[in-house]
C-alpha cells in the first residue's frame, strides 16, 4: 500500500513522520512521479483541485486537522471515507484555551491590564466567582464535552448546544432550533466550537448575540470562537460591541486569514485575538493517529471519527 501525502506547506517532515509510524509503506507526494494505482491512503489538508483524482483503490482520506470544511468544497472529492482527526493533544489543547479565557473574563483581567497601564489601583469590591457565572458551549462534541468538564471543575455553570439531540452526563444539553433560544438565554459566555457547515456559516450574528443572558455578572455576554473564521459576521460582532449587545469577544479565527491589517477588530479595546492557535494539531501526535488508523483498518477494525458527509462533520 502507499499513503499519499497532499499538503500545501513543506513535505519532507511529513515523510519522515509517516515512515517512523508506518515502516515498510511507500509514503508519496505530490508533483513526484508514484503509481497512483497503488494509493491506499491519503493525508492531506486543502488539496488543490484534481490532485485527488484517479486514485481508484483509494481507501481513506485523512484530514490533517480536527476540521474537514476544507474538504467539503473540494470538486469532486473521492467516494472514500474520510477520517478527522481527533487526538488528546489537540482536545487538551483546546480546553486550555477555554478554561484560559474563560477565567480572564470571570477575572475582569482586560480591566486590570488597562488599571496597571495607567498605574491606577483599582481594588475589585464584589467580584462574582465562576458558579454565578453560565457558559455556553455551541457544538458538545469531542472538544466541546472535554472543555465543559474543565470548566465545570472549575465551578462554571455550563450547558452545551448540538445541532442533533445527546444526552451527556453531567450537563444540560439543548438541541437543533427548537433548543437554541432557551440555550442562548442562559448564556453569559459563549463557546463556538461547531464545525463549519452550509447551516452554520455566518451563525454568529446580531439576531444570534441579541438572544444571549443581559442579566448577567459578567456585566454582559461574552463570545468566545475558536471553531471556524465562517461561523461569525465580523461586521456584527463590531457593531454588538460597540451598541452594548455584546460586552467582549475572544477570537482565534477569522473570515480572512491572516486577519487583515485593515481589521477594525485589530484595535478594538473590547476583542482579544489569538493567531488561530487555541488548539494546533502537534504534527508527530496527528501522524502517530492517522497511522494507528490505517493499522486498525488493515486489521479489519474500523476507522474512527468518520466524517458524515450529508452533515459536513
Amino acid at each position: 500500500m502507499s499513503l499519499l501525502v497532499a499538503v500545501t506547506w513543506e513535505t519532507q517532515p511529513w515523510v519522515e513522520r509517516f515512515t517512523r509510524h508506518l515502516p515498510g509503506r511507500e509514503i508519496v507526494v505530490l508533483g513526484e512521479e508514484f503509481d497512483r494505482s497503488k494509493i491506499r491512503y491519503v493525508a492531506t489538508w486543502g488539496p488543490k483541485p484534481g490532485s485527488l483524482d484517479n486514485l481508484p483503490n483509494l481507501q481513506a482520506i485523512f484530514s490533517l486537522g480536527a476540521g474537514v470544511d476544507h474538504l467539503m468544497g473540494y470538486p469532486d472529492l473521492p467516494a472514500a471515507p474520510i477520517v478527522r482527526v481527533a487526538q488528546d493533544d489537540l482536545t487538551h489543547r483546546m480546553s486550555e484555551y477555554m478554561v484560559m479565557h474563560s477565567l480572564m473574563y470571570l477575572r475582569d483581567h482586560a480591566r486590570f491590564s488597562e488599571a496597571q497601564r495607567a498605574k491606577r489601583w483599582e481594588p475589585d469590591r464584589s467580584p462574582p466567582i465562576a458558579s454565578d457565572v453560565r457558559v455556553g458551549i455551541m457544538g458538545f462534541g469531542v472538544l466541546g464535552q472535554d472543555a465543559a468538564a474543565k470548566l465545570k471543575m472549575m465551578g462554571f455553570d455550563v450547558a452545551g448546544w448540538s445541532r442533533t439531540s445527546k444526552s451527556v452526563e453531567g450537563f444540560k444539553v439543548y438541541s437543533g432550533d427548537n433548543g437554541l433560544d432557551e440555550f442562548l438565554a442562559r448564556t453569559d459566555i459563549l463557546i463556538a466550537l461547531i464545525p463549519l457547515t452550509p447551516d452554520t456559516r455566518g451563525i454568529l450574528n446580531r439576531s444570534l448575540f441579541k438572544k444571549l443572558a443581559q442579566d448577567g455578572r459578567l456585566g454582559g455576554p461574552v463570545l468566545i470562537n475558536a471553531g471556524r473564521g465562517g461561523l461569525q459576521v465580523e461586521s456584527d460582532i463590531l457593531t454588538c460591541l460597540d451598541d452594548g449587545t455584546l460586552k467582549a469577544a475572544t477570537l482565534d479565527v477569522f473570515e480572512k486569514e491572516p486577519l487583515p491589517e485593515s481589521s477594525p477588530l485589530w484595535a478594538h479595546p473590547r476583542v482579544t485575538i489569538t493567531p488561530h492557535n487555541a488548539a494546533v494539531s502537534e504534527p508527530e501526535a496527528t501522524a502517530r493517529y492517522i497511522a494507528q488508523q490505517i493499522l486498525r483498518h488493515e486489521a479489519g477494525e474500523s476507522f474512527e471519527n468518520m466524517v458524515d458527509r450529508a452533515r459536513g462533520y
